[in-house]
């Protein structure tokens, strides 16, 4: 099953693991004693945040430390941002349309 950024950003586990290596690049074990799970949980974590995009791996020879992807993280921000001004513009809007109808009141 694919998973898509908004379903790994969901769980609040996910956050935490892409505040740690945000800071950090850390192993699935290493992971697995910040929180009160398993290391076969954490992997599961993070297999659907890989799934995203959202951290990458590298292999450092037995291990694997997964790194925060900035560019991924960048691009989810700028559609963010983008969304964002489109709804500025439309409660700017809606804001217009009130202060004319209150305008109109007191006139009458």
């Amino acid at each position: 099953m694919k998973h898509d950024i908004f379903q790994a950003i969901a769980d609040p586990t996910r956050r935490a693991i892409l505040a740690l290596i945000a800071i950090q690049a850390l192993t699935p074990n290493a992971m697995s004693t910040k929180f009160d799970m398993s290391r076969q949980a954490v992997s599961k974590h993070i297999k659907v945040l890989q799934e995203c995009e959202l951290i990458k791996p590298q292999h450092s020879g037995r291990e694997i430390y997964y790194h925060f992807n900035v560019k991924k993280m960048q691009e989810f921000d700028h559609w963010l941002a983008q969304l964002r001004r489109n709804w500025e513009t439309q409660f700017n809007q809606l804001d217009d349309v009130l202060l004319t109808l209150k305008d109109e009141e007191n006139e009458q």
